[in-house]
């Protein structure tokens, strides 16, 4: 089978019906998108499937065979991931961390469908990603802060 992930195929022999986690953790070494509850819940694991938020432990490989894949581990020069990795690490969002590359990436689909969120829009767009630290007000500050500096661009 072949996956595209980050712009980048990857061949890779596996069951059909493995979750796209376990391909991406434990066949292809991105270690960057995190086990956390096994069933869609906490978004630890979230990565981009076709620019949208998706639970990488409950999606089954097939499901994403055809599809665009985006992970943590994604460096391309004009998205908008590295300026929220930047934000997260200036203001110290992360407390234990285990969290926040699910964080990230649910961050990235929001700004990628809107880029001028407002507070309550963050709120409902990340609700669903936990992090058992709180540091839900430095995720969201994080967030503003790479939705003001697209303002001003």
């Amino acid at each position: 089978m072949t996956l595209n992930i980050n712009n980048r195929d990857y061949s890779f022999e596996a069951e059909v019906n493995m979750p796209l986690l376990w391909v991406l953790r434990d066949l292809l070494e991105m270690t960057g998108t995190k086990y956390s509850c096994g069933i869609g819940l906490c978004g630890a694991c979230t990565v981009l499937v076709n620019g949208e938020a998706a639970r990488s432990c409950s999606i089954p490989i097939s499901a994403v065979l055809d599809k665009k894949i985006t992970t943590i581990e994604h460096s391309e020069p004009n998205s908008l991931l590295q300026p929220l990795k930047d934000s997260w690490v200036e203001n110290d969002t992360p407390q234990c961390g285990y969290c926040q590359s699910g964080q990230i990436m649910n961050a990235l689909a929001l700004l990628t469908q809107n880029l001028d969120p407002s507070e309550e829009e963050i709120e409902l767009g990340m609700r669903g990603n936990i992090c058992r630290c709180g540091t839900y007000p430095r995720i969201k500050k994080s967030i503003q802060q790479v939705a003001q500096k697209n303002r001003e661009l």
